[in-house]
């Protein structure tokens, strides 16, 4: 096993130097880093809910293309970053 010696460098010194490379190091990997955030999927009557309207209001909103549908065999999903992205502000 080495040994170190460090021969005029107070605690300080040696505490600010570690600091400076642990910072150099995790600034490297945050450029790299980006979280995955995992897709959430509504169904016709969750998006109903979350708007408080009825299942053939969703319909016709997928009807006229304010809302874009995904399915796997005969059921329909709408991914909710799009349904959120759908809402306009209004000009009151």
């Amino acid at each position: 096993m080495a040994q170190v010696q460090f021969i005029q460098t107070t605690p300080q010194e040696l505490q600010q130097q570690i600091n400076e490379g642990v910072k150099i190091q995790l600034q490297e990997f945050l450029k790299h880093f980006a979280p995955i955030q995992p897709k959430e999927y509504l169904t016709r009557s969750d998006v109903a809910k979350m708007f408080n309207v009825d299942i053939s209001t969703v319909a016709n909103w997928q009807k006229s293309k304010r809302l874009n549908p995904l399915g796997i065999g005969s059921r329909v999903y709408f991914l909710r970053s799009e349904v959120e992205a759908s809402l306009k502000p209004l000009n009151v």
